[in-house]
């Protein structure tokens, strides 16, 4: 058996060129062993998109209630105000003999 034949194919690397060995290489270091600076940026980048997350659900929620308002929709306190109304207009409909 020839000594400098590799003795498992899981050893021996594979038919790559220099290049590609090397950028192998970096992306097994990065990834065993990921930088703080990244993960820091990432937890920043998540805290960023939460922010802009709620701000437009509360974009869309404002723009939504101010169609309703516009509309004659008016949300749930002038539903309850024409409720209040219809009733005292049916209230004063009936006649006393």
């Amino acid at each position: 058996m020839d000594p400098q034949a590799p003795t498992s194919s899981l050893l021996s690397p594979p038919d790559l060129s220099p290049l590609e060995q090397e950028l192998a290489s970096i992306l097994d270091t990065m990834a065993n062993s990921p930088t703080t600076e990244i993960l820091d940026g990432l937890r920043e980048l998540e805290r960023k998109t939460s922010l802009v997350f709620t701000l437009l659900k509360a974009s869309v929620y404002s723009i939504v209630l101010q169609q309703e308002i516009n509309w004659g929709g008016g949300g749930p306190q002038q539903q309850q105000e024409q409720e209040q109304e219809q009733e005292y207009q049916s209230d004063g409909d009936v006649d006393v003999d």
